[in-house]
C-alpha cells in the first residue's frame, strides 16, 4: 500500500511537478516550497545576533524599538526576489508561511526578543488586500507565530488610509506619505505589551516608523521589528 502511494505521488509530481520559489528548479521529494540547496544559498544577514546591525541602525532617533532585524539581504535579480514576488504576486502563500518558519528560527536565538507578547504584521489597506486576496505578512507571521508559540493579531493596528505605491519615492516623501496611515483598535488591550512588529521587506523603514509609532502611542511597553529582507 505504502509502495502505490508513493507511485500516486510520483505520477502526480511528474505531471504537476513543484518547482522551487526561489531558482525555478524541480523540488525533490520532501522538498516545499524552497529546494535545499537554496535554503544553504540564501543571504543570511545573521542581524538577529548583532544589536547595532544595519536596520536598527536606520530606525536610530526616528523610532525608539527595543531590537531590530531582517533576516535576507534584498537585491535585485536574485533569489530573495524571486521569493518575495512569488509570494506577493502569484499567490504562493505557503512560501510566506516557510519564510516565517526560518525567520522565527532565527528570532528565538535573539535574546532580546525572549518576552514577546504579541505578533503584528504590517497591515495593508482593505481595497489593496480586497485586490490581490490576501495580505502577505499575514503568512509571514503565521510561520512565525508557528515556531515562538506567540499570538498573533490582526486587529489592532489598522491601515486608514490608501498610499500609492512607495516603491520609487524619495525616503522623505515615503515619510510625508506615511503620516496619519495607520490607526489603532482596541487600544486597552495593547497597553504594556512587548510587540513584535512584522514586514516582508524593509527599504526606507518609512512604513515600519509610522506602524511603529502608531503603536508606540497606544502604550505598548516595548516595540521590536522584524522583517524578511533588507533592501540595501
Amino acid at each position: 500500500m505504502i509502495a502505490v502511494k508513493r507511485l500516486a505521488t510520483d505520477m502526480i509530481e511528474l505531471l504537476f511537478p513543484e518547482l522551487c520559489n526561489a531558482c525555478g528548479t524541480h523540488l525533490y521529494y520532501g522538498e516545499k516550497e524552497i529546494c535545499t540547496k537554496c535554503l544553504y544559498d540564501l543571504p543570511y544577514t545573521d542581524y538577529h545576533l548583532h544589536a547595532d546591525n544595519r536596520v536598527a541602525k536606520q530606525l536610530w532617533g526616528r523610532l525608539p524599538i527595543n531590537a531590530a532585524m531582517a533576516m535576507l539581504y534584498f537585491r535585485k535579480g536574485t533569489k530573495v526576489q524571486n521569493l518575495m514576488h512569488s509570494l506577493k504576486y502569484k499567490s504562493q502563500t505557503d512560501v510566506g508561511v516557510k519564510l516565517g518558519n526560518l525567520l522565527g528560527d532565527r528570532i528565538k536565538l535573539g535574546s532580546q526578543y525572549e518576552d514577546v507578547d504579541l505578533i503584528i504584521p504590517v497591515p495593508l489597506h482593505p481595497k489593496k488586500e480586497r485586490i490581490r486576496g490576501y495580505n502577505q505578512s499575514e503568512f509571514i507571521v503565521n510561520g512565525i507565530s508557528k515556531v515562538l508559540d506567540i499570538p498573533v493579531s490582526t486587529s489592532h493596528l489598522l491601515r486608514d488610509k490608501s498610499t500609492e505605491s512607495q516603491t520609487k519615492k524619495a525616503r522623505y516623501t515615503r515619510y510625508e506619505n506615511m503620516q496619519s496611515v495607520f490607526k489603532i483598535n482596541n487600544k486597552e488591550q495593547l497597553e504594556n505589551l512587548h510587540v513584535l512588529l512584522i514586514d516582508d521587506v524593509i527599504t526606507t523603514g518609512a512604513t515600519l516608523e509610522a506602524c511603529g509609532n502608531t503603536l508606540l502611542s497606544a502604550g505598548i511597553k516595548k516595540l521590536s521589528i522584524a522583517a524578511i529582507a533588507f533592501a540595501e
